[in-house]
C-alpha cells in the first residue's frame, strides 16, 4: 500500500515568540500572524503605550499576548529581557531604522545610529535568544527581518544596505554554528512595503516610478505580504530551512 506523505504543520501552538519592532508596520503584522497561528507572543518596541493598545486589540483568550518596552540598541537591556522572559521558541526581529541620503552626505552619527540597531542590536539579540535556547537544550527558529537591500544596492541607501548585507552575513554564519542545536536562523527580505514610515517615499513621483519599475508584479508590498512567510519560517513547515533568505520582493532581485 502506498503511504502518502503528510504536510508539515504550520501550527505554532505551545510556541513562545518574541517580536521586536512590534508597534507598527511589518513587526505588528508578524505579531498578528504568530498569534493567529497559536503562539504566545511578547511584543517589544520602544513605545510601550502603543504596544499596550495592540495587546488589547489582538489579545486572544487562548493565547498570552504581552508587551514590554525595549530598545535593542541597549544590549544589556536586551539580554535582561531575554533572560527574564525566555526561552523563546521563535524570534522575529523587526526592529530597524534608516537614515537615507546620498552616500557623500552620510555622517558618522547617521552610520552609528543605523548600525546600533540594524546590525549591533540585531546581532546581540539573536545571540541572546540562541544562548538561552542552547543552555536549556531547546530548538528554535530565529528570524531577522532584513531587506531586499541586503542583496542589491539602492539609491541613497548606502548605510542601510551596509547594515542589511551584514545581517545576511551573520545569519549564514550563525546557521552553521547553531545547526547542531537544532536552532534555525533565517532572514525575510521585503521589498518596499507601504507603511506610515515609507509613505513619504511613495509620495515622491520619481521614487515611486523607480520602485514600480523594479517590482515585477507591478504593485508595492503590503504588510500582509510578509505574514505568510513569517509563519512558514517560524513553523515546522520550514524544518530543513536555515541560513537562507526568503525574498518577498515582487521579483526585484530577479534581474
Amino acid at each position: 500500500m502506498i503511504q502518502l506523505p503528510k504536510t508539515p504543520k504550520f501550527s505554532l501552538l505551545k510556541k513562545r515568540a518574541l517580536v521586536t519592532g512590534a508597534s507598527s508596520g511589518i513587526g505588528l503584522a508578524c505579531a498578528v500572524a504568530l498569534v493567529e497561528y497559536g503562539a504566545d507572543v511578547l511584543l517589544a518596541a520602544r513605545r510601550l503605550s502603543k504596544l499596550n493598545e495592540i495587546v488589547d486589540m489582538i489579545g486572544d483568550v487562548n493565547r498570552k499576548v504581552r508587551a514590554i518596552a525595549l530598545d535593542i540598541s541597549d544590549i544589556d537591556a536586551t539580554i535582561e529581557v531575554v533572560n527574564q522572559h525566555g526561552p523563546f521558541d521563535i524570534l522575529v526581529n523587526s526592529a530597524g531604522i534608516a537614515r537615507h541620503g546620498p552616500a557623500l552626505d552620510s555622517t558618522v552619527d547617521d552610520f552609528d545610529e543605523v548600525m546600533s540597531v540594524n546590525l549591533r542590536g540585531a546581532y546581540f539579540l539573536t545571540q541572546a535568544v540562541a544562548k538561552d535556547l542552547i543552555s536549556k537544550g531547546l530548538s528554535g527558529s530565529l528570524i531577522n527581518v532584513s531587506s531586499q537591500m541586503g542583496h542589491v544596492g539602492g539609491i541613497e541607501r548606502a548605510v542601510y544596505c551596509a547594515s542589511k548585507f551584514a545581517v545576511e552575513g551573520f545569519t549564514k554564519a550563525m546557521a552553521l554554528e547553531f545547526g547542531h542545536a537544532k536552532i534555525r536562523i533565517n532572514t525575510i527580505c521585503p521589498t518596499f512595503i507601504l507603511t506610515d514610515l515609507t509613505r513619504s517615499t511613495f509620495d515622491d513621483p520619481e521614487k515611486r516610478a523607480w520602485i514600480m519599475d523594479k517590482i515585477k508584479l507591478g504593485r508595492p508590498g503590503q504588510v500582509e505580504d510578509i505574514m505568510g512567510g513569517v509563519v512558514y519560517l517560524a513553523s515546522d513547515a520550514s524544518a530543513l530551512v536555515t541560513g537562507t533568505a526568503l525574498m518577498v520582493d515582487g521579483g526585484w532581485t530577479s534581474d
